[in-house]
């Protein structure tokens, strides 16, 4: 369906092919003059009803609890070796414990998509962080032979994560443009690093200082409780698409149907949600298994003693030290690559995919190289794991400001959700699990020793490195694409195109006070 098929043209639409208000700063080069940047800012808070001031505390308020999911996400990795001890289970049943949570994470993005795009973001955000604190609490309490509960905890901790992730990045595009809407999403994208790294050091620690792995699970919904009063009292929601249809007037929703056809057809978005999906699973690998890997290289070589038998084996070291590197190398990795896309930009469309390609294929032989110097020096192996994670990072906001101009506004968060759908389904849903089955596969058959763990571990994270180049081929294939299907969302917005859902895309152009439609190829360059 368009939103308009002829008829005069909308008092407040750009001309045909205007790009947003700081484009033309971009493809000169350099910083935007302070004083169009006064006025862009007055020209946004007219659109949307929201100060400037206002709209960085909300980017404040979301960047918080994005770092808190990613806190409770990631505190379990830092207790795991604690957990596998208490609940008495093998690498299989560990991995599970991060598959499950992934898994219901990805199957509930989808319908908190549909109502992220048709009904109040903000309250979304609050009834779904509200549920996540409750159940993270509760699972602090399981005792120890229901494992199985646990696992049912974490599968609900999905429910608040959803409702969240793919809501809140559609609020800061709905804020911001341009240049300041990729700054304010790698502010936003910093609390991914940041907060997985915190999870790994306050789970850790929390535990020794408590002498119980449980209290690990009672700091993030104790915070989750000021993140809802701060959602109620700080977060305003601005109207959907105003800034790209420069009329305060929000963009109608359309079917669901139409919303999926339009987005099976957007190849950029297809294809960086594959690559994307590499990141993932990358990641997600990374985050539950290299504190156990870097502890099994320790005692392979003797460098710690094992637990006695029956008492709780802490990695609490390594999971500050990998904590630590993973908070600093997503805040270099994320903010490098929104700054190198940025300024590359100014001479090339296609910076965007192939600084993620960089990022993806560079990392793959720097984690190869930390994973087979483990037991050879462990100072090498931090640094490979550094150098490799930041390049890894360099993906997190690029992507998501990819999704943000090639989708238009209505169909947003349903582009997120299947985009965490996809990349989850394929990605770190499964990758934990699947590296702890071959971890345990190596090691069957074997006599049971320290190496022999080291060993099956050590083999099974080397598959990381392959999915690594697979990901940055789909980025290099999103580079072919993306600047067609970016000033297609562009046009639409605007009302000049009609809905991407139909299978004939017509323009309409106002010439000499009618309506005349003309084939996209003919002003697409």
């Amino acid at each position: 369906m368009s939103l308009r098929r002829g008829g005069p043209p909308h008092p407040d639409a750009a001309p045909i092919l205007t790009l947003p208000d700081d484009t033309e700063e971009e493809e000169r080069g350099g910083d935007p003059d302070p004083c169009a940047v006064g006025q862009e800012e007055v020209a946004v808070e007219a659109l949307t009803g929201i100060s400037a001031l206002r709209a960085y505390v909300i980017v404040g308020v979301l960047c918080f609890v994005n770092l808190l999911n990613y806190m409770d996400r990631f505190t379990v990795a830092g207790v795991l070796p604690d957990i596998e001890k208490f609940f008495e289970i093998d690498d299989s049943m560990s991995g599970l414990l991060q598959t499950v949570f992934i898994s219901s994470y990805m199957v509930l993005a989808p319908i908190f998509g549909y109502l992220g795009d048709r009904y109040n973001r903000k309250y979304l955000m609050c009834v779904g962080i509200t549920f996540w604190s409750a159940v993270t609490l509760g699972s602090s309490f399981i005792p120890k032979k229901h494992f199985w509960l646990l696992l049912l905890t974490r599968g609900m901790v999905g429910v608040g994560e959803a409702s969240y992730s793919t809501i809140a990045p559609t609020l800061i595009a709905d804020l911001f443009l341009g240049d300041r809407r990729s700054r304010m999403l790698s502010v936003f994208y910093f609390a991914i690093p940041v907060g997985s790294g915190l999870g790994y050091i306050v789970g850790s620690k929390v535990k020794d200082v408590a002498d119980d792995w449980h209290w690990a699970l009672r700091v993030t919904p104790a915070l989750g409780v000021w993140a809802v009063v701060l959602l109620v009292t700080v977060v305003r929601e601005p109207p959907r698409g105003a800034l790209e249809t420069r009329s305060g007037a929000p963009l109608h929703s359309t079917p669901w149907l139409a919303d999926l056809r339009a987005l099976v057809r957007n190849r950029t978005f297809v294809l960086s949600s594959l690559g994307f999906t590499a990141v993932a699973f990358v990641t997600g690998s990374l985050a539950l298994w290299a504190p156990a890997f870097l502890y099994r290289s320790r005692l392979a070589t003797g460098a710690v003693q094992p637990c006695p038998t029956g008492e709780p084996c802490s990695n609490s070291d390594e999971s500050l030290v990998f904590g630590i590197i993973t908070c600093v190398t997503g805040l270099l990795g994320v903010g490098s690559g929104v700054e190198i896309s940025r300024r590359l930009r100014h001479s090339n469309a296609r910076a965007d995919p192939l600084v993620c390609a960089t990022g993806l294929i560079g990392s793959a032989p720097f984690l190869f190289l930390a994973v087979v110097s483990a037991r050879q020096s462990i100072v090498a192996t931090y640094i490979f794991i550094f150098i490799g994670e930041t390049l890894l990072s360099l993906n997190w906001a690029v992507v998501a400001d990819i999704l943000l101009y090639v989708v238009v506004p209505t169909r947003r968060s349903t582009a997120e959700a299947f985009q965490i759908l996809l990349s989850h389904l394929l990605g770190d849903a499964g990758s934990p699990y699947l590296i702890g089955v071959i971890s345990d596969r190596i090691r069957s058959g074997r006599p049971e020793s320290f190496l022999s763990q080291f060993r099956s571990l050590e083999y099974a994270l080397m598959l990381c490195c392959f999915v690594g180049v697979i990901g940055g081929g789909f980025f290099l294939a999103t580079a072919c694409f993306i600047q067609g299907d970016r000033k297609r969302a562009e046009l639409y917005a605007q009302g000049l195109l009609q809905d991407p859902a139909e299978s004939e895309d017509r323009i309409v152009v106002p010439q000499r006070g009618r309506s005349t439609k003309v084939p996209v190829s003919s002003v697409l360059i």
